[in-house]
């Protein structure tokens, strides 16, 4: 393994299924231990780059290198570096919580003694201690999501991928699994590639990037990213949409719209809503303003009207 401070880099990575190119020259570093969140709408190209990261897909062309090693020359020392998290559950429903995991240590040609005393650690932390007995198919889904991140981090990665780890949980569920990834990131010093629809949980990236068609369109801290986009947004209502967006996009620039919906981004901070609100009268319902937030950023990168800084 080669000295790197980058325990991810990948240079010019592409994939194409047929005359689909689902990642375009794709350029990506993250630092050891940081929390990393790859964003992107259904089919922008996030699984495909977990994939390929994780030795599952060759890439077409490009590099890239994981904990140092290449994922096409080095393919057993990069899966022994990495854990992985599916969308989907890999565990066996028939098996039971521990047999889960002794399998998936023997996968990982651990000793007997390393994967009990490692599933007896990763049982408490999850606190499955008292289902370790019990078949997988009679846990929640928010049980069996624990089940599978302890699975994926029984033989102690450096890196963990987490392709969207709780699509489908409820709240509460949610919580509690990033009460668990956060205490993992704290006790082991793992680096989390993360992808996920829940925007809310990337804000707590340290690094997030925003893919479209294959392609990055946004890099950097969430709270650098958000600060770029603006520092309100305003948000108005009206039957006569296009009227109103034509009459306020020479002052307050663009906008994007959805129905009679429309949100402007504006970094003025003197906007006086009582004002704007007369000035439009009847031809609105509502005008308000908040500040942005990630889902913001989100919406305005995929949109022609913004284009956000790629700086580091």
């Amino acid at each position: 393994m080669t000295p790197d401070k980058h325990v991810i880099r990948t240079v010019e990575l592409s994939k194409d299924y047929g005359d689909l190119r689902a990642v375009d020259q794709l350029h990506l570093e993250v630092p050891e231990g940081q929390f990393f969140g790859l964003l992107g709408p259904n089919g922008s190209g996030k699984t495909t780059t977990i994939h390929m990261l994780t030795t599952l897909a060759r890439p077409t062309s490009g590099r890239a290198e994981v904990a140092g090693y290449d994922v096409l020359k080095s393919g057993v020392a990069v899966r022994r570096e990495t854990g992985l998290v599916f969308q989907d559950s890999a565990l066996d429903r028939t098996l039971s919580v521990a047999e889960n995991l002794r399998f998936a240590g023997m996968l990982r040609n651990l000793s007997a003694a390393v994967i009990r005393e490692r599933s007896d650690e990763l049982l408490k932390l999850f606190n499955l201690d008292d289902r370790r007995g019990r078949k997988v198919a009679t846990l929640s889904g928010g049980m069996r999501r624990a089940l599978d991140i302890a699975r994926g981090v029984l033989h102690r990665p450096r890196i963990l991928f987490l392709d969207e780890p709780t699509l489908g949980l409820d709240v509460p569920s949610r919580r509690q699994i990033w009460g668990y990834i956060e205490r993992l990131r704290r006790d082991e010093g793992m680096t989390v590639f993360l992808t996920t629809h829940y925007l809310e949980e990337a804000e707590d990236c340290d690094r997030v990037a925003f893919l479209d068609k294959g392609q990055i369109v946004g890099y950097g801290a969430p709270k650098d990213l958000i600060r770029e986009l603006g520092t309100y947004i305003i948000e108005i209502e009206s039957e006569q949409m296009d009227a109103v967006v034509s009459l306020l996009s020479p002052r307050l620039g663009p906008a994007l719209q959805d129905g009679n919906k429309a949100s402007f981004r504006t970094h003025d901070t003197q906007v006086n809503l009582a004002e704007l609100q007369a000035e439009l009268g009847e031809r609105v319902q509502s005008v308000r303003r908040r500040p942005p937030n990630l889902n913001d950023v989100f919406l305005w990168v995929h949109s022609p009207h913004f284009t956000m800084g790629l700086a580091t």
